[in-house]
């Protein structure tokens, strides 16, 4: 091959080819790996010289020894200072925080992760509450909104319709050969912004860097994938940067065909263990394409089944300082899209499973708002068909507080994707009906977010139980501090997503969820609880995504 360059392969055969890791042999003794000796993957032999330092999976920057630069051909290459990774670290870190738009900040960190894989994932794991919001919601959304303008180099594979015919061509050109786990979207419904078209790639990238900081699964393992079939976003159509198809939106048959060619590509490259992670899809697509795919592929839908596992797990969790159990709760959403049903099913199984009745029984204790009113019986016709099982016996209520009033709810919960919509009217409505109101608005980013933690406590003279979707700052109110929570999915599907892997599943059935969030809630200490929390500080993240992993991985093996 010439000039030093030997290639690693791309075909893990090592001595180990057991496949407990999902099918692929164990090359980095991962399995071996425990809480307190964490395993570093090694590399065999690799591209040297110049040619090292521009692949951001080898190169560490100052970081290379003098041996390492004298093997690989880089002495002179670089300035004769060595630094350690730790002093690289409070660099970038010092770097960050000088700026102070935190779009500038997501650039920054990723082209770090464009130049220096390593240096990115240690400072994501060593400072998880500071960037998670930078990598993940709020920021991601405007990096979306603004995904063409900042566009430098390419991440993650583009699917569009322009390649029909030949996705399985196209899956194949992307370099990994071991992928073990999918973050998809199609861009309609990214966050709480609406349809960005190809510009949702900041989405799949976002989550797959979590996948990897929080829950440990290797980073050339994960592929983000964007479905292009057009945008009916005007502005972006108009707009001489955006980067996709400028048409509108495929609907019907034709997009039912292209994503059944996608599915049937991803498990004919890739395995019948790869994770598919549905993402940001718009909720008539979402229902579909979960209940086509879950019983012939292992798919996952984050926005309604991972956001539902951690609700639930908060609302287990709170139990402990309500002292009642989930069965004795009436529950009122404010929004019936992805999230709203999908956490109001997971709360109706897990009532069914502790008290033994029935789910349509459990089904009533829980209550829907939309956009037209509360969902009830005699509107059943014109319902689609994922609101149907929430149409319940009760004269039709047009305003979320009439709502609260009829129904009296000792839970309300927001997943509408519309802000400031839980109104002083309706938070002192729901502090009047309880000792101890719990408040969850979920809604992302923060701009949506139905009330502001500051709102909840201070309505309810600091009675609430609260949290949100998006991060809030703790609020001082009446001498007392109090901490919000953060229902963020980023507590359950790394670890959920780890535990598939690790357990080799085909399929993903909902008593994982309930196992996923039960490990989630018993993490929440009394401590956390005396500050108000109803989930565990995410300074311990990765502590959290294991013990998920593993009793996800338990139920996995228990249900055979």
């Amino acid at each position: 091959m010439g000039t030093n360059q030997t290639q690693i392969s791309d075909e893990y055969v090592t001595g180990n080819s057991s496949g407990v890791g999902g099918g692929i042999s164990d090359v980095y003794g991962e399995d071996s790996a425990t809480l307190d000796q964490l395993v570093t993957p090694w590399v065999t032999s690799v591209a040297s010289g110049y040619t090292l330092m521009r692949d951001p999976r080898y190169n560490k920057g100052l970081a290379f020894t003098d041996k390492e630069r004298d093997a690989h051909y880089i002495t002179g290459l670089l300035p004769p200072v060595v630094l350690s990774q730790d002093v690289q670290e409070r660099k970038v870190m010092h770097n960050l925080r000088q700026y102070t738009v935190p779009l500038q900040r997501y650039m920054a960190l990723m082209d770090l992760q464009e130049r220096n894989e390593r240096l990115f994932y240690k400072l994501l794991i060593d400072n998880v509450e500071e960037l998670l919001p930078v990598v993940y919601t709020p920021t991601v959304g405007e990096a979306c909104q603004k995904y063409g303008s900042i566009y430098r180099r390419p991440q993650g594979l583009y699917i569009s319709l322009k390649e029909k015919g030949k996705i399985l061509e196209v899956l194949k050109n992307w370099p990994q050969r071991g992928i073990q786990v999918i973050v998809v979207t199609d861009g309609e419904r990214i966050l709480g912004l609406g349809d960005l078209g190809c510009q949702g790639m900041g989405i799949p990238v976002g989550k797959l860097s979590l996948y990897t900081a929080l829950g440990g699964i290797r980073p050339s393992a994960c592929l983000p994938i964007t479905i292009d079939v057009g945008t009916n976003n005007e502005k972006l159509l108009n707009n001489e940067f955006y980067i996709g198809l400028k048409q509108k939106r495929a609907n019907g048959e034709e997009y039912a065909e292209f994503l059944q060619e996608f599915m049937c590509a991803v498990k004919q490259n890739y395995g019948e263990k790869v994770l598919v992670q549905f993402e940001d899809f718009a909720n008539h697509h979402a229902f579909e394409l979960l209940s086509k795919y879950c019983s012939s592929h292992l798919v996952f839908n984050d926005d309604i089944q991972g956001t539902a596992s951690v609700v639930l797990a908060g609302l287990i969790a709170a139990q402990k300082v309500l002292g009642k159990s989930l069965a004795d709760h009436t529950f009122l959403f404010l929004g019936a899209g992805e999230a709203g049903t999908g956490i109001a099913e997971l709360i109706a199984l897990k009532i069914s499973k502790e008290t033994g009745k029935p789910i349509d029984e459990t089904r009533k204790k829980i209550w829907l708002v939309d956009s037209k009113g509360l969902i009830v019986s005699e509107r059943k016709e014109s319902l689609q068909h994922f609101k149907q099982p929430w149409a319940h016996d009760h004269k039709p209520v047009k305003e979320l507080l009439a709502a609260v009033n009829a129904i009296k709810p000792t839970v309300l919960i927001g997943t509408s994707g519309v802000g400031k919509t839980f109104t002083k009217e309706v938070v002192e409505a729901m502090a009047t009906l309880n000792e101890k109101p719990l408040i969850l608005a979920l809604s992302n980013p923060t701009s949506q977010a139905e009330c502001t933690a500051e709102e909840a406590y201070t309505w309810t003279k600091g009675r609430a139980i609260f949290a949100s979707g998006s991060p809030f700052d703790p609020v001082q109110y009446d001498g007392k501090k109090f901490t919000p929570g953060q229902a963020n999915n980023c507590y359950i599907f790394p670890g959920l997503g780890l535990g598939l892997i690790m357990s080799g599943a085909i399929r993903v059935r909902d008593d994982m969820l309930l196992a996923a969030s039960e490990a989630l809630a018993s993490q929440v200490t009394e401590e956390n609880f005396a500050n108000g929390l109803i989930y565990p500080p995410f300074a311990n993240i990765r502590k959290i995504s294991a013990n998920i992993a593993a009793s996800v991985g338990a139920k996995t093996y228990e249900l055979g």
